[in-house]
């Protein structure tokens, strides 16, 4: 990035629409979610990680994955669209990131973006994405494609689905299904986070929570926003939370677990949450984690804090199964009747879920 473009003239003298604050030497970890920082440190800190990273290199089709880019789409830059251009530069400039990664524009109806690369981060939006969003919807998907740069999410995510795949290919081992399964899982659960991380990175860049709402629910339901209220959207988010019983709370997880990206309303409340909160205020106010501090970062701490938000998640959860977890882990009693219950989304006689149920006259345990 030149001095030029670092006083915000961007080589084309085009000044930002608005003043925007910036956040010189943020460290990702100001803006990660716990589980996808833990994780990240803890890979950071591996012995030998890099030797694996430089064996795998060689292996990974990124040279072609460049190449076509390179040759059947439009790269970004002040010659070709212009204001993604200038949008890219300011999200660098905002979060301090030196090398500006390329960008390209895809041909692809399907609203999407993706941040890619081993060697060097490559940033791919989708013709869909860029006739929906408004340009400061834009700005803050951009700035969420930043943001998985500057936390390295596109160094992991590649290696971790090369080696996915290969798991696959070896899945006629004994239990290999299983064993693939188990390592899927994982990784799109770490994936679900680094997108509420990147989502984060998004709002930080933009500094508008109503154009990253915006977005998402034009993700969610189109160009439509004159058909869209952003409370009643949250509130979907709310019910789908809280709504139903144990047997919902089971097939919310069986619904979720194919996916790489969370749900589009839990993005968007969450977000809201996360604006909301002190951490986002005292970042805004120039209280951060820098760059430099990253090599003194313990893989413990990040692991604690990981835990520690885990337990927040679910001790404010409003969903059955959390709800039921927390009871028990209080020391709540009566297993049996608190699953009927929560199963059935009924209660005992009387309203009163601590009374002694009446079973049938043949002593039977049916409700």
């Amino acid at each position: 990035m030149t001095d030029q473009d670092r006083d915000g003239t961007y080589g084309t003298e085009k000044q930002p629409a608005r003043s925007r604050r910036r956040f010189p030497g943020i460290s990702s970890r100001a803006y990660e979610h716990p589980a996808d920082r833990s994780a990240l440190v803890a890979l950071r800190k591996l012995s030998g990680f890099d030797t694996v990273f430089k064996a795998l290199s060689g292996l990974l089709p990124e040279r072609s994955l460049r190449l076509l880019f390179l040759s059947d789409s439009v790269r970004v830059s002040d010659a070709q669209f212009p204001h993604l251009h200038t949008m890219l530069l300011d999200a660098c400039y905002i979060l301090d990131l030196e090398k500006v990664p390329p960008m390209y524009v895809t041909q692809n109806p399907v609203p999407n973006a993706m941040c890619v690369g081993l060697d060097e981060p490559i940033i791919v939006v989708t013709t869909g994405l860029v006739e929906l969003l408004d340009e400061e919807e834009m700005r803050a998907v951009v700035g969420h494609e930043v943001g998985h740069a500057l936390s390295g999410h596109s160094v992991y995510r590649t290696v971790l689905l090369f080696l996915t795949s290969l798991a696959v290919k070896v899945a006629w081992i004994p239990l290999g299904n299983v064993a693939i399964m188990a390592i899927v899982t994982a990784l799109r659960e770490w994936f679900r986070k680094s997108e509420l991380s990147a989502d984060r990175a998004g709002l930080l860049v933009g500094q508008d929570l109503s154009a990253s709402m915006r977005g998402l629910m034009k993700m969610a339901g189109g160009n439509h926003l004159h058909e869209m209220n952003t409370d009643a959207f949250l509130a979907q988010a709310e019910e789908y939370e809280a709504g139903g019983d144990l047997r919902d709370s089971v097939l919310k997880i069986l619904n979720v677990l194919p996916r790489t990206h969370p749900f589009t309303t839990v993005r968007a409340a969450e977000l809201k949450r996360w604006s909301e909160s002190r951490d986002h205020q005292r970042l805004m106010d120039g209280h951060y984690p820098r760059r430099d501090e990253d090599k003194d970062t313990k893989v413990g701490e990040s692991f604690r804090q990981s835990a520690s938000g885990y337990a927040e998640e679910v001790r404010t959860s409003k969903d059955p199964l959390m709800k039921l977890v927390t009871d028990l882990a209080d020391g709540a009693g009566d297993l049996g009747g608190r699953l009927r219950d929560r199963f059935t989304g009924g209660t005992r006689p009387n309203g009163n879920p601590e009374a002694g149920a009446e079973g049938p006259s043949d002593g039977g345990g049916r409700s």
